[in-house]
């Protein structure tokens, strides 16, 4: 499956060019004691110029059939490469920061590989109820892994203490699985599924 590179995408997003677009599709789920259950899930990488991009993904469950019972999350963030940030980029806050991004060209963004040959990343996700994971990792090509670096939770959120998770595409589709530290537990397997990238009318 030969990736698509836009040809509005800032440099700094081409190593990320593969996640791009809309997936649906199918995984198993499960956590220490709890029985494992099968569920789905649709999930959107999308950019808007700026050097990161926005992820959302919602899950449900699944009956024996595969019909859709009911949703169980949702999930959303900004993924990019970790790097210090400067004047050019934008924030704190509202401030916009420079009209041009700080890595304009793709000879810039090459500059950015780690000692490995692959690029640092950084990524936010945000859950329902009150929890928030930061992690760090690595984008080497068409493959991702990375773990929290910290997770926020509010006063009355549920413990979970720790993640990582890896992503693959693997003959046109993009695998992934989660493992997690929470309720007490030590790290261990969590959720892993397999989604086939889907036109959507514009």
């Amino acid at each position: 499956m030969a990736i698509e590179i836009p040809t509005d995408l800032t440099p700094e997003l081409v190593p990320f060019a593969w996640l791009l677009g809309h997936w649906e599709g199918v995984g198993v789920l499960g956590y220490a004691d709890e029985e494992e259950r099968q569920f789905g899930q649709i999930v959107d990488f999308s950019h808007n110029g700026l050097p990161y991009l926005e992820y959302r993904a919602e899950s449900y469950l699944l009956d024996d059939q595969g019909n859709r019972t009911r949703q169980i999350s949702v999930e959303t963030g900004f993924w990019q490469l970790d790097r210090k940030q400067g004047d050019e980029d934008a924030g704190p806050g509202l401030l916009p920061g420079a009209e041009k991004p700080l890595l304009q060209t793709a000879a810039d963004v090459e500059k950015m590989r780690n000692d490995d040959e692959a690029f640092d990343i950084l990524a936010t996700i945000n859950h329902p109820g009150g929890v928030s994971e930061l992690y760090v990792g690595v984008i080497d090509g068409p493959r991702i892994q990375m773990a929290t670096d910290a997770v926020m939770r509010g006063a009355n959120a549920k413990e979970y203490t720790a993640a990582s998770r890896m992503y693959g595409l693997v003959n046109g589709e993009l695998m992934w699985a989660w493992d997690m530290a929470a309720a007490g537990q030590q790290m261990s397997s969590h959720a892993s599924a397999r989604l086939r990238k889907v036109d959507v009318a514009a």
